[in-house]
């Protein structure tokens, strides 16, 4: 009997085991924090960074498969003729991230309460990189986690920091908080308005930011030790959640240096 569950899920183990895309592929490469099993090169595939991609999987010894480039349209039609297979992405556990992040002036954490879309989680994780954030925590449930599409996403960012993944997001504050961290919740009706130079934030910070669509949960916004927004001007109302995450870590960055 066909098994529709199993077949999605296979299907996506697979794209979780794929990186896509010439930055996400060379960044990579370049951090070398997951083994790559092999890179398939498309043979219409040509440039600097496809050559210097090609280049550092010879040193590091990776299999290289030329390939026709409809086999890696399967994967993705964004694949831009390069992708690799690798080792499932290694998630930080909490504690460990706990542990690493307050040893650094001014900790500032990234939560996610339930991002659905992977390339808006790409393009936050892009922005917590871009903007110092020290770790990324996202959930296991109800939310999309790290794929191929995210790394894409990202630009490779993925790689470049810490990413717990946790079965409550609630809990997670509560721990949070008895490690002296402050929860700050991103919602329109904050009111911590950024950007206001006035305004002091208290650190360690954990950033909460909301589902598309829907913002944060009640729960999640009630266990919140304040809630911020962003000063916005014109007709449209709400920045979608990866804009809003680029503003408030860019803010929030002016107030670390």
């Amino acid at each position: 009997m066909y098994n529709k569950d199993k077949h999605h899920h296979n299907a996506q183990e697979q794209l979780e085991n794929i990186v896509y895309g010439r930055n996400s592929v060379l960044e990579l490469l370049k951090v070398g924090k997951r083994s790559v099993n092999k890179l398939m090169v498309a043979q219409t595939a040509r440039g600097t960074v496809i050559t210097e991609i090609v280049s550092l999987a010879k040193q590091k010894g990776i299999a290289i498969h030329n390939v026709p480039p409809e086999k890696l349209d399967r994967f993705s039609e964004h694949s831009q003729g390069i992708a690799a297979e690798v080792s499932p992405m290694e998630y930080t556990e909490l504690e460990d991230l706990i542990i690493k992040v307050k040893q650094l002036p001014k900790p500032l954490l990234m939560i996610l309460d339930g991002i659905e879309d992977p390339h808006n989680l790409g393009a936050i994780i892009r922005n917590c990189v871009t903007f110092g954030a020290d770790g990324v925590i996202i959930p296991k449930w109800r939310a999309v986690g790290v794929n191929g599409t995210v790394s894409k996403a990202s630009a490779g960012a993925i790689e470049h920091i810490a990413i717990s993944k946790v079965a409550n997001i609630n809990q997670t504050i509560d721990s949070l908080k008895k490690n002296n961290f402050w929860i700050a919740g991103a919602e329109k009706s904050g009111q911590v308005l950024l950007p206001k130079e006035e305004v002091a934030l208290p650190f360690p910070l954990a950033i909460i930011i909301g589902s598309e669509g829907f913002g944060l949960h009640s729960l999640t916004k009630k266990n919140c030790d304040f809630l911020i927004s962003i000063q916005q001007r014109g007709a449209i109302s709400s920045l979608n959640a990866s804009c809003a995450a680029a503003v408030v870590l860019y803010e929030i960055s002016k107030k670390r240096r």
